[in-house]
């Protein structure tokens, strides 16, 4: 009988490991970096954005999706931002969102698709988890980064190649709190 609720118990941990979580934007960032002009490497982030993963300590569930607004684009200059958003670029009033939504989590590399300028194209980040544990206000975190490089062109954003480098690398810090 001992055998059979030891059993049971694993078979109930293992089922219940795999865990929703609501990105937390306080604590998360969707940083971009371009180089410029073959002299510098430009620094950006999204400001707005929401999104959701499934982790399973066993990788059986993993998935994730994110949605940036496209008008929170900031690079700390006023004048740059407003280019950014035209359709030299990411075109927002077109376009109003990026997108990435997952299809495979295999090891530590989490690939999906990513939607920018309306074209989408499959994307694999390289993924590290933070950590995760409870925090002091009765709920429980996990944290990731993820890394991708993409070539802009690829999405149909070409304007000023080579000033300012097709490939873009991006980088995702995400808390998520578990719902």
């Amino acid at each position: 009988m001992k055998l059979l609720t030891i059993g049971a118990l694993a078979l109930t941990s293992s089922i219940t490991m795999a865990a929703d979580y609501q990105i937390d934007p306080a604590h998360s960032a969707v940083v971009f970096k371009v180089g410029h002009l073959g002299v510098s490497t430009t620094v950006g982030r999204f400001n707005n954005f929401e999104g959701d993963f499934t982790f399973d300590k066993d990788q059986a569930s993993d998935s994730a999706s994110l949605t940036i607004q496209a008008d929170s684009i900031d690079t700390n200059h006023d004048a740059r931002d407003k280019h950014l958003r035209s359709p030299d670029f990411l075109d927002v009033k077109q376009f109003p969102t990026l997108t990435f939504k997952s299809t495979k989590f295999e090891g530590d590399k989490l690939t999906g698709n990513l939607t920018i300028h309306g074209v989408t194209k499959p994307v694999s980040f390289d993924v590290k988890k933070i950590g995760e544990g409870k925090d002091p206000w009765g709920g429980y975190r996990a944290g990731f980064e993820a890394t991708t490089t993409i070539q802009r062109s690829d999405f149909g954003v070409t304007y000023f190649i080579p000033g300012v480098t097709d490939a873009t690398e991006i980088e995702v810090y995400v808390e998520g709190i578990r719902q």
